[in-house]
């Protein structure tokens, strides 16, 4: 029912409104529904073509299953937390406050990246590809959110490289991750980002390559067998 000129446009939010059958404020009160109720987009995980899966919410639950398998097959010497933090959208809060806590000697936050590898992005503009492996970020939000440290990429490098995991490489311009309140928790925590290329991030129909994640398990466990020279 849109003319030609609404379909050229973004729809606002403003514009938007949840019909849930209700025909009176009072029905609306009946349910239980009220101001800060929480929605989420309904979309069933789809498995496509070539280890490829789509789904919503990819960002972060990608992040999150690579870190639990992760904890599942690491052999280390090392004290390792896993932690699973909240309102990172919302100015990395939780791992604002847990990195503060924990006061760990160094850090690696599990999260998605964007590639460049689909039609109306360029790959100058996200230079890493969905299928070719996880992605060690240097920098992230053009220097405004993370600098990474040099010994802790270094390290997750030097482990994929020894264990023949493919690996890519982000100096990135847009958004950042939770490693960014991290490095900059206390006198500071080395820090860098171990991300899955997933496409569309932030819509109902996120893509990823199960083939990433898994190569993210191994270089995870790989670099845990051994201290990091930091």
């Amino acid at each position: 029912m849109m003319d030609e000129e609404e379909r050229k446009k973004g729809v606002k939010i403003d514009d938007m409104f949840i019909d849930i059958g209700a025909k009176s404020r009072e029905e609306v009160d009946y349910l239980g529904i009220e101001v800060g109720t929480p929605v989420t987009v309904d979309r069933e995980f789809n498995e496509l073509a070539y280890n490829r899966v789509s789904g919503k919410a990819f960002d972060n639950r990608a992040g999150v299953a690579m870190l639990i398998k992760a904890l599942k097959e690491m052999d280390s010497p090392l004290t390792v937390f896993g932690v699973f933090t909240v309102q990172e959208e919302v100015g990395l809060k939780g791992a604002r406050t847990s990195a503060y806590s924990l006061d760990p000697d160094c850090a690696i936050a599990t999260d998605v990246t964007i590639p460049g590898d689909h039609p109306g992005i360029d790959m100058k503009d996200a230079p890493v590809e969905m299928g070719k492996g996880p992605v060690i970020t240097i920098v992230d939000s053009s220097g405004r959110g993370l600098i990474a440290s040099r010994k802790v990429v270094k390290w997750l490098k030097d482990s994929a490289d020894t264990h023949g995991i493919p690996v890519q490489m982000e100096v990135g311009s847009g958004g950042t991750t939770d490693a960014t309140a991290i490095h900059l928790t206390k006198g500071g925590i080395p820090s860098t980002t171990v991300s899955i290329p997933t496409r569309y991030i932030h819509s109902p129909v996120e893509v990823l390559d199960t083939e990433d994640i898994e190569a993210g398990v191994k270089l995870l466990v790989a670099a845990l067998k051994q201290k990091p020279a930091l």
